[in-house]
């Protein structure tokens, strides 16, 4: 017991060590693995992705997808001046690629590399529809949810290696019935709200990035309208989910709207595209 009780207290120790506060969310946010190591890795990673997949270049879609993407993080860098945070970009290498994929997805790695699939495009529609998106997905480098990410699945198997260590002595039964009422509580109560969580911030972030970038934020609402279209009304429950439910978003992106106009505002940007 000496053993589990050093292992759940090095877990303990390790998040409160570990945490810094993100200027976005004003959220403690956990930060094990640090981004000196994370972001030389995903720069890595997404240069081999694009190496080995169709990268569009040359059309309108393509440049599109470029400007939006400066303005959107031209919009945070104006965002993070104002509010006494400079430096906090510093590392980072934004870039925006669309890529030959039928698939419905765009995604950020960390440090600012962002991939729009063409398979996206006909329901982002027009530019303030790629301008939600891309706010959602310069969000993701902003709020360092990669980061949190590889810091929680660090912290569970910590946590795992603690449990297994707690009933060592128990029977194969009980060890495997604890084993799986871990994994299951880990996953359904603590790993899926928290990215259904990260999902949450992005959006919200986002919208306020799409507004001081000139982008009307009720678009963003009406982006998830046509995502649920084109779902058919198939997801999963939202509690096993990863994203929260295309109502939900919808409902929150449209009660959320007013705040980034206003805060839209305080950067001269009084009307929208």
């Amino acid at each position: 017991m000496k053993i589990t009780k050093i292992l759940y207290l090095i877990v303990v120790l390790t998040i409160v060590n570990a945490c810094a506060t993100n200027p976005f969310t004003g959220k403690k946010t956990l930060a094990i693995v640090p981004n000196s190591q994370i972001l030389p890795a995903a720069f890595q990673q997404y240069d081999q992705f694009l190496k080995e997949n169709k990268v569009v270049t040359g059309t309108n879609e393509a440049e599109l997808i470029k400007r939006v993407g400066q303005k959107i993080s031209k919009a945070s860098e104006r965002w993070l001046n104002a509010n006494g945070h400079p430096e906090y970009l510093e590392g980072y290498s934004w870039e925006y690629n669309l890529v030959k994929n039928e698939a419905v997805n765009a995604w950020c790695m960390p440090g600012g590399k962002i991939v729009f699939y063409t398979g996206i495009m006909p329901i982002a529609k027009t530019e303030a529809g790629i301008a939600a998106v891309m706010g959602h997905e310069v969000a993701h480098a902003l709020a360092n949810h990669g980061q949190q990410r590889m810091s929680a699945g660090q912290i569970q198997q910590l946590a795992a290696v603690g449990t297994s260590v707690a009933v060592s002595g128990k029977s194969q039964a009980t060890q495997q019935l604890v084993g799986t009422a871990f994994g299951l509580g880990t996953q359904f109560g603590v790993m899926l709200p928290f990215s259904r969580s990260h999902e949450t911030e992005a959006d919200k972030i986002g919208l306020t990035l799409m507004a001081i970038a000139g982008y009307n934020p009720d678009e963003a609402a009406n982006l998830w309208q046509r995502m649920k279209a084109n779902s058919g009304g198939q997801a999963p429950p939202e509690f096993m989910s990863t994203h929260p439910s295309n109502d939900t978003r919808i409902a929150n992106l449209t009660a959320w709207a007013p705040a980034a106009k206003i805060e839209a505002k305080k950067f001269g940007v009084t009307s929208f595209k």
